[in-house]
């Protein structure tokens, strides 16, 4: 299937267990939402940004300011906590048709639209030997499983971390699928997902309250410093 048309999903929630008001409250400046919604409008080979919400704070935020991003209010029997993520975006993609879908999150500031773009690429290239991809962080530490059994290392032979075989955390900063595989799996990862590293100043998540200090902190050092998104 040629790849013609991608479409970003951004799916954001009203309420926030961990951080009160997260989706929208201010962050370097401006609401948490609008880093990666500018960061997107970057990104060349997107044909559009689709963002699913049932926040009136923030569905009068992107009306206002951002006119060009698609917004969809979420309908009520998606709106629980415990609706899988996954059935949420069934309904985005049936409601925005497109061949391919980039999705990430408002949670995810410090995502450039340079690391977007190369995914995109890195996945098209490889398509459809690949048939989606991941964002993962690199990670060379020991690692023990709950029983205190070493996972990535052995004991015996202390090794530098640097010289560690390397384990890929899934970071949920992007992931790239089709509907189709979506609605076969009911996952956007398919049969042959592709990793993609993504650097760890890009893949900060904000969950938690110290996150979303953390994240400001590198935001503005970003600003004071002139890097581009």
């Amino acid at each position: 299937m040629p790849v013609k048309k991608i479409i970003a999903l951004v799916p954001m929630r009203h309420h926030s267990q961990r951080v009160p008001g997260k989706n929208y409250r201010p962050m370097a400046g401006k609401p948490l939402y609008a880093h990666i919604i500018e960061t997107l409008l970057q990104v060349p080979q997107l044909a559009g940004i689709f963002v699913d919400t049932d926040s009136d704070a923030v569905l009068e935020g992107l009306a206002r300011d951002y006119p060009t991003v698609i917004c969809h209010r979420r309908p009520e029997s998606l709106r629980a906590d415990d609706i899988p993520m996954n059935e949420i975006l069934m309904h985005d993609t049936e409601q925005a048709p497109a061949d391919l879908y980039l999705q990430t999150h408002s949670t995810n500031p410090l995502l450039k639209a340079a690391t977007i773009s190369n995914a995109i690429d890195a996945l098209l290239q490889k398509y459809p030997a690949y048939d989606s991809l991941f964002g993962v962080t690199r990670r060379q530490v020991r690692f023990y499983d709950e029983l205190g059994r070493p996972i990535n290392h052995n004991p015996a032979i202390l090794l530098q971390t640097q010289d560690l075989p390397p384990v890929y955390e899934e970071n949920s900063t992007m992931y790239l699928f089709t509907r189709q595989t979506l609605a076969a799996r009911r996952n956007r990862l398919g049969e042959r997902p592709m990793m993609f590293e993504v650097d760890p100043r890009e893949a900060w998540d904000v969950d938690t309250e110290v996150d979303f200090s953390i994240a400001e902190m590198m935001l503005l050092a970003r600003q004071a410093e002139g890097s581009k998104y």
